[in-house]
């Protein structure tokens, strides 16, 4: 027999009973029933129970076990009871009494359970990753990820796709986050950068003439963490091709993600009408460039209701060029329950709580003499039933729903508004439940203005103008990129451009943003330059893995599916990341560490 096991603790069933076995794993959980023990024995596999009783050799030392010990179990299969079969595990109807036990690997009285669904504070989850990653639901996600990426690289390579690696170690590129530098012991002063993507390379590939790459590609960035964001590293499926339109882009992809979202979904639908949705009307419909459509509401601009009515705020605003006052339909959910005045109010807090001023509001009721429906609340009042009317027209709403308004600049309350959206339509039982919705978000601008009135990239700085260089010559506020996002579920999922491949484009595109010949020359040499020996029309996307394994496992938090996350602070309490150096390695680098500013 094995050292450790003749079997799985998964793989044990009725056509083995009165067979000899050895299992080995950690101890799950002990049940004491007065001089007969249970334990639930537990590992990568499955779960299986073993019996012991004061007859066996082994009662004694299964005694002193207790949970997440790692023994080795030998023992005979029986078939439990009629009663005592439990359907819910592959080896419910069995158990394995033992004979002999060893303990392999004791443990010390644990920082946090592994039995249950206890929650635990992050940081001490952090600390003890290899405990956390044991508890069920942990190892379940894990599981997830790694099938995930497996079913990602078969089906592009179905696909037609070839997978290359591309360099960790590399130059600085300008990807809209702080690189990671690393300081070169060879090269002192100089420093290389991990890759904030291999946006560089795999455009490099296209140009060397291999026509569809993909890669699951590790992408390093110095970020201030979030909820669905690893402040420091993570993975994407990178993707480029040759000789494509945008449209080509989005026909390869689709299927992609359309049939990992039906085969890893849980039986949640998946939508496959797919959007097409401008940038800007994404933020004028629903105040975000990654809407979330299990959410029907749209919001509408009603600036010409408001332009001199009497609610005196929106009038003057309206007076001002470039503001606008937008609606937020509040229709009533599938309970039929009238939208109310408490609830308005209770979204005008919920305004005032994000840094605005307030909501106004109208609701239509019945009239209390039962003779038709009228609008109600203080706007109402302030513009009259001919304005009111019109607006709920315009809206397409009914008696029991109501509207929300918004005014100023666009760009200062759209957020606002897109929280205030997806809050009615969770509180509102509007959002659907149990499904995937995704839309393509095109037409994005290819440049904006800094906080310091400057001009630079708004995304991706590789992608091609709409237009082309004859675009250029315009204002760049109004240039349009072929940059598109995907969203799903109010996550932007894939990201992607049709690319710049035309020296004399790309240097015009960098001077807008301030960068001149030279510094793209510095900068981008090796791009430049292979551009100029007959680069193809190309472009792609990445869709990032740690996002789509999240929406999948269904979790808004990115650590929940990540084997060693960092922690909000980017600090990994594992392993004790990041570190002081020491002395040697600071002289070896040429390095001196400047003590911070207190």
């Amino acid at each position: 027999m094995h050292a450790y096991r003749s079997h799985t603790c998964a793989a044990l069933n009725k056509a083995h009973v009165g067979e000899t076995v050895r299992l080995s794993g950690w101890v799950h959980r002990v049940r004491d029933h007065g001089g007969v023990l249970f334990i639930d024995l537990r590992d990568h596999y499955g779960i299986t129970q073993i019996l012991c009783d004061g007859d066996s050799p082994a009662f004694d030392a299964l005694e002193k076990v207790r949970a997440e010990w790692v023994i080795r179990v030998d023992g005979r299969v029986k078939a439990r009871d009629a009663a005592l079969v439990n359907p819910k595990i592959p080896t419910g109807e069995i158990e394995v009494y033992a004979t002999e036990v060893e303990v392999l690997g004791a443990a010390e009285e644990l920082p946090l359970p592994v039995f249950g669904d206890t929650e635990y504070p992050e940081e001490t989850r952090l600390t003890y990753r290899f405990l956390d990653l044991r508890r069920e639901t942990m190892h379940q996600n894990m599981m997830l990820r790694s099938n995930v990426v497996r079913w990602l690289r078969n089906a592009m390579w179905d696909q037609g796709f070839t997978e290359f690696q591309t360099p960790i170690i590399t130059a600085s590129s300008p990807e809209g986050a702080r690189d990671f530098l690393v300081p070169s012991r060879l090269h002192p002063g100089k420093f290389y950068a991990l890759p904030q993507a291999p946006q560089q390379f795999k455009q490099l590939i296209q140009v060397a003439g291999f026509d569809r790459y993909f890669q699951i590609a590790p992408c390093f960035r110095d970020e201030d963490p979030r909820a669905d964001r690893s402040p420091t590293d993570f993975y994407q499926l990178d993707i480029e091709m040759s000789f494509v339109t945008q449209e080509d882009v989005f026909a390869a992809v689709q299927p992609v993600l359309q049939g990992l979202f039906e085969i890893f979904g849980k039986g949640r639908k998946v939508y496959s009408d797919w959007p097409r949705i401008a940038y800007r009307d994404a933020l004028k419909w629903y105040g975000s460039d990654k809407p979330d459509l299990r959410n029907p509401i749209r919001m509408q601009d009603v600036s010409e209701h408001f332009r001199g009515s009497g609610f005196a705020i929106f009038a003057k605003l309206l007076e001002q060029e470039g503001n606008e006052v937008r609606a937020i339909p509040a229709p009533k959910g599938p309970s039929g329950e009238p939208v109310g005045r408490k609830f308005c109010d209770r979204m005008n807090a919920f305004a005032q709580q994000q840094g605005l001023p307030g909501m106004g509001y109208i609701f239509w009721r019945e009239v209390e003499d039962g003779s038709g429906m009228e609008a109600a609340g203080p706007l109402a009042k302030n513009i009259g039933p001919e304005r009111t009317e019109a607006i709920r027209l315009q809206l397409g709403l009914e008696k029991g729903d109501a509207a929300f308004f918004l005014g100023g600049k666009p760009e200062a309350f759209e957020g606002i508004a897109g929280k205030a959206r997806n809050v009615i339509g969770e509180e509102l039982g509007l959002t659907e439940k149990d499904c995937f919705r995704f839309a393509w978000i095109v037409d994005f601008p290819m440049y904006e203005r800094t906080d310091e009135g400057k001009i630079d990239f708004s995304h991706n700085p590789f992608s091609m103008p709409q237009g082309g260089l004859e675009a250029l010559n315009g204002d760049p506020l109004k240039v349009l990129a072929y940059q598109y996002d995907l969203a799903c579920n109010g996550y932007e999922v894939i990201s992607g451009g049709i690319r710049n491949h035309k020296p004399e484009i790309m240097y015009k595109a960098f001077e807008l943003a301030g960068y001149p010949a030279s510094e793209v020359d510095k900068r981008f040499g090796g791009m430049v330059k292979a551009f100029k020996y007959g680069a193809p029309p190309h472009g792609g996307c990445a869709a990032g893995i740690d996002r789509l394994v999240m929406l999948l496992a269904d979790t808004q938090n990115i650590r929940e599916v990540i084997m060693f996350p960092m922690n909000q602070r980017a600090e990994d309490l594992l392993m004790g990341a990041p570190s002081e150096p020491t002395l040697q390695q600071l002289r070896e680098l040429h390095l001196r560490v400047v003590p911070k500013d207190s």
